[in-house]
């Protein structure tokens, strides 16, 4: 199957929320805002390694991690270096852990806070549960460690998932490897100060205070089919992207967006293709951000697709990322494949008299 067209497929004008659009296809050195047309309106250009997650700070500097070579022998979603870049593309600053992976992002005083790969000992290693067997990378297996750090870079504080309230309760689910107890693909600070992480290879969401480092909330599902981006939203609710990836009952892996209430636990808000559940569906990356209008954009990674929907599941805005490359996972092919994507209205504090 071919896909026909990219940049901007669909566009009501009426319904969709204006706005300018951040994202960079995975393993691209490239940054790219467009507008609702889909024409490029502003780009960096990375000076240190290739990017995965990005977004755009109130000041307008852009936020990114950037792939090094250093670190772990695990692939999935290595980084290593966190960057912020003004509008003009200088760096201004920069911390470098080689364990950090997937996610991570500055704090409102300067911190930042980040996902690491902990190497695991060989007593915890030895309760992990699940996952194929023989699939440690030379014999280990690394845990996760969620690390803030101050505007010098020094640790003032840490959390790693080694304990009993993790090693005696989940286990790696399906056909996963056993390199990693855990695979935490998101870190996003909650309007208190605490923070909340997804587990994809648990299907796991939880809350950890970050006074006391307890975990405080869980939503554990299997239905997520290895989710990504979750994220508070302002009503208390969590928003995530729901994979759809190896779930288990016979029905075909298909793709949604869940907004869950974090007291009853119950999903009060779905999307999903009604015509086809095939019709959206990544098993990889992506996520979902709720925009001012209470439309919800999505992006549906593996096929480089961007599109927003209201909350009656209409689509009114589709843009097929039209700028592809290699990646390591498949050599000798080329990807369009997108990690998230951040919709900043025209007169934001990230956007406004920039453009």
């Amino acid at each position: 199957m071919l896909v026909h067209k990219h940049g901007v497929t669909h566009y009501d004008t009426s319904k969709a929320t204006p706005g300018y659009t951040l994202y960079s296809r995975n393993m691209s050195k490239n940054v790219w805002l467009i507008d609702m047309e889909g024409e490029v309106v502003h780009e960096w250009e990375t000076t240190g390694g290739t990017t995965n997650f990005n977004y755009l700070r109130p000041n307008g500097n852009l936020f990114v991690i950037e792939r090094i070579p250093e670190g772990p022998k695990v692939e999935s979603g290595k980084s290593g270096r966190m960057r912020e870049y003004d509008w003009d593309g200088n760096v201004v600053w920069e911390h470098i852990d080689d364990h950090q992976h997937h996610d991570a992002r500055r704090l409102e005083n300067g911190n930042a806070v980040y996902i690491a790969w902990y190497e695991f000992t060989d007593e915890e290693a030895a309760k992990v549960k699940g996952g194929t067997p023989g699939t440690e990378i030379d014999g280990k297996i690394y845990g996760e460690a969620i690390r803030e750090v101050d505007t010098e870079g020094n640790l003032v504080w840490e959390f790693v998932n080694n304990g009993p309230e993790f090693l005696d309760k989940y286990e790696i689910k399906g056909l996963a490897p056993r390199e990693e107890y855990g695979h935490a693909n998101t870190i996003s600070p909650m309007a208190n100060g605490d923070y909340l992480v997804s587990y994809r290879v648990f299907n796991l969401i939880v809350i950890i205070d970050r006074q006391t480092g307890k975990l405080i909330w869980e939503f554990q599902n299997d239905t997520l089919g290895g989710q990504h981006d979750c994220q508070e939203l302002p009503n208390g609710n969590i928003l995530v992207f729901a994979n759809g990836h190896n779930t288990q009952g016979g029905a075909p892996n298909f793709s949604q967006i869940w907004e869950i209430d974090r007291e009853s636990k119950e999903i009060v808000w779905r999307y999903y293709s009604k015509n086809n559940p095939l019709n959206f569906y990544s098993p990889h990356i992506s996520g979902c951000q709720r925009l001012s209008s209470g439309n919800t954009l999505i992006c549906e990674g593996g096929k480089g697709c961007l599109f927003e929907v209201t909350p009656e599941g209409e689509v009114v805005w589709e843009y097929i990322n039209p700028f592809y490359g290699p990646h390591p996972a498949v050599e000798g092919q080329e990807i369009n494949w997108v990690f998230r994507a951040r919709r900043y209205a025209k007169d934001s504090q990230e956007v406004g008299g920039r453009v």
